[in-house]
Formats: C-alpha cells, sequence, structure tokens
C-alpha cells in the first residue's frame, strides 16, 4: 500500500510517500519560504535530490508542483497517479467536530472550512492540499489526520476560557491547541528512551509556528496554543501571546479595522515583526554580526519560553525531560542554549559540546549529572500520519 502524506505549515509544505505498513519512504521532500521569490522545492529518491529555487506564490502552486514532479517519467516516483492508495493530510484545526483521524468526505470539508477563521494561516493551505490530491489522485482515499486531536486530553479546568458560559458552551470557544501530531511522536519517542512506567516531560515544538505542551504520562494536559494557533510563543509571523487589550487600542487609537488587526497578528509580527526576518537562520546570522534588534528577537523568543518551562514544570509536580523538535528546535544548538541557560534550579543541565550537533534521530544532549533530560528528537509527523490513516481503514 502507498500513502502519500502532506503536511502544510504556514509556510512549508512537507510531503512523504511511503510503502506501508514497512514504513519504507519512497520519497520525500520539503517547499520552504512559500510565498517569497526565492521559494525553495526538494525532492529525495533513493539518494538522489532534485533541488529547485524559484517563487511559489502559495500553496497551491507548490502543490502542483510537487504532482508533476511525483509523474515525473524521467525523475518521478510513480507511473501513475492510480499507484496512491490513501493521502494522508495534516490539518490543522478540527475543533469540536473532530477528535480523531477522519476519512475525508464532502460534510467533513465543509467543516474543515468552517474552521478556516479557528486557522487562517493552516487550515486553508490544508484544504487546498485536499482539493489538488483530490483531482490529481481521484482514486486515493483522503484522509485528515486533526493536529487537536492529541489535546482532547486537557481538563476543562484548562482548557475553558474565564468568559460567559453561553459562549463556550454555544460557541465552542475553548483552548484546542496545536501541533498534536509532532508533540505526540516525538513524546512517545521520549518515554520511550526514559523507560518510565510514568514520566513528566514537555516538548518543545520551534519551526515557523512554535508550541510547547506538558505531557504527564503520554497525556498531553496544557499547551501553549489556544482558541488558534496565535497564542503562546513568538513565532516566525505570528504574535504569540499580548494583552487583548492591544486589539482594542488599534482599532480605537489607530481606527484600524478587525482584518487589518488580524493581519498584523498573524502575518506580520512575530520575529519578522521585530527584525525584518521570518527565518530563523538569517536572524541568527545577523545577530552574529552584531545586529542589536536580531539579538533582542532571540532572547525575547528564548525568555517565552522559559516562563512556559517553569510553569508546565509546576503544573507536572516534577520535570523528566524537555524535548526540542521542529525545524528550529532540531537544527538550532544557539536557540537550544539559549533556553537552557539559567535553568539549573530546574535541574536542566545543558552540555554545550554534546548540544552543538544537529542530530538526525534522538540525542540527548544534556550533561550526564542533568537531572532533567534534554532531549533532541526529529519529529515525523509524516510517519504518524501514515500510520494513523493506515489504522483508520485496518480497525
Amino acid at each position: 500500500m502507498q500513502v502519500l502524506v502532506l503536511n502544510s505549515g504556514s509556510s512549508s509544505l512537507k510531503f512523504q510517500l511511503f510503502a506501508m505498513p514497512e514504513a519504507t519512504i519512497l520519497c520525500s521532500g520539503l517547499i520552504e519560504r512559500i510565498g517569497f521569490e526565492d521559494a525553495k522545492f526538494i525532492f529525495k529518491t533513493n539518494g538522489n535530490t532534485i533541488q529547485v529555487i524559484e517563487a511559489i506564490p502559495n500553496h497551491k502552486v507548490g502543490l502542483e508542483l510537487l504532482s508533476k514532479q511525483l509523474l515525473h517519467k524521467e525523475t518521478g516516483i510513480i507511473k501513475s497517479a492510480d499507484g496512491i492508495d490513501i493521502v494522508g493530510h495534516r490539518v490543522v484545526q478540527g475543533g469540536a467536530s473532530f477528535n480523531k483521524t477522519t476519512e475525508i468526505t464532502p460534510s467533513v470539508k465543509a467543516k474543515i472550512k468552517d474552521l478556516f477563521s479557528l486557522a487562517p494561516l493552516h487550515n486553508p493551505a490544508n484544504f487546498e492540499g485536499i482539493e489538488v490530491a483530490e483531482i490529481v489522485f481521484p482514486k486515493a482515499k483522503q484522509v485528515a489526520v486533526f493536529d487537536t486531536a492529541f489535546h482532547q486530553t486537557i481538563p476543562e479546568h484548562v482548557y475553558k476560557y474565564a468568559i460567559p458560559n453561553e459562549f463556550s458552551e454555544q460557541y465552542k470557544i475553548r483552548l484546542y491547541g496545536f501541533h498534536g501530531t509532532s508533540h505526540k511522536y516525538v513524546s512517545e519517542n521520549a518515554i520511550d528512551y526514559l523507560g518510565k512506567q510514568h514520566s513528566k516531560i514537555i516538548s518543545i515544538h520551534l519551526g515557523n509556528g512554535c508550541s510547547i505542551t506538558a505531557i504527564k504520562d503520554g497525556k498531553s494536559i496544557d499547551h501553549s496554543m489556544g482558541l488558534t494557533p496565535l497564542d503562546g510563543l513568538i513565532m516566525g509571523t505570528r504574535s504569540g501571546a499580548i494583552d487583548p487589550s492591544v486589539i482594542f487600542h488599534l482599532a480605537k487609537k489607530l481606527d484600524y479595522s478587525l482584518d487589518e488587526i488580524n493581519t498584523l497578528l498573524q502575518k506580520k509580527s512575530g520575529m519578522l515583526g521585530l527584525t525584518g526576518y521570518s527565518d530563523l537562520r538569517d536572524i541568527q546570522a545577523e545577530a552574529e554580526k552584531g545586529n542589536r534588534v536580531c539579538k533582542l528577537a532571540l532572547q525575547m523568543n528564548a525568555y517565552r519560553i522559559k516562563k512556559y518551562i517553569g510553569s508546565y514544570t509546576a503544573i507536572l509536580n516534577g520535570l523528566d525531560a524537555i524535548v526540542f523538535t521542529a525545524g528550529i528546535g532540531e537544527n538550532s544548538p544557539e536557540m537550544r542554549e539559549l533556553v537552557c541557560t539559567d535553568l539549573e534550579y530546574l535541574g536542566i543541565h545543558l552540555d554545550v559540546e554534546k548540544n552543538k550537533i544537529r542530530p538526525s534521530k534522538l540525542t540527548a544532549v544534556c550533561s550526564d549529572t542533568s537531572k532533567v533530560k534534554v532531549l533532541v528528537i526529529p519529529t515525523n509527523e509524516e510517519l504518524e500520519i501514515a500510520k494513523q490513516a493506515v489504522n483508520l481503514f485496518q480497525n
């Protein structure tokens, strides 16, 4: 059985084609910097790599580029679109409608579309992926795996907001949580590594979108994102947590419309708003040159993560491990060091030399005497999605 997994982020598209149940990777790749003139398309098969740098204005264009490459007569991986049995889609926001992996039907698509406002940078991209895949792979089963599903174990006193109950009940306004597929995957790997029946883990997913989760005995009990992926940590273009009064101030004092405020907080804030760059690699390079605003932005980012580590350690009543994952978490020793500095009181001791690597597998980057393990675990949301999609039709 061949399963194609599409994982659309806010400015990226990761993909893998698996032969299941063996989980053999037939091809993999990435489209990054979507929306920029220098977007990059990488396609890998059996040691061969195709790389293209060109303008990719949106996810639809990126998906069309991918589909052409998959079917390319000379460098593609499949001879016919009928060779794909299942297409598994990462869908960020499932709202109150979806708490498990689901086969996509017209009614499911309609509900995903209704949730656009709760994940405006993601659900539209996820939806585009579904529509393009339905055209390119008409005989394949289309499956949605929801980011919010892993966080359904968060207790009511945590996910509920202090607003009139009618809004919570009628309009389902609550904390949903995101990046659930990633947090689930890396936390299960961390639990296996610890070898403990009961575990207390903080999973830190750092990419263009960033989130942090408190995980007790394998279950999510708190999470930094809320009703939408806008809340919590500072991100590539998203502000993260701010005083809600900022919205009223912008509306009243500057006469901003709600759409303008939404665009400001979703697409023009975060690291981009602070530095002019949304890619951490660019920000780190500028910081090394002495750019003050880039140095400050990195400090702000790390400080926000530290605050969550402290609060989540409290609600977990202890800590066994912190896990860094995703593009930044896996590939930025500098950010890991900034986050872990001055956390010795929690029993966190980073080994600076071990931390210099960019590991391809689970790696401990803490000192041998650190009471809390500091782990870097490459996430594999695509494999997790493929497994869940196959299991849907086996049960």
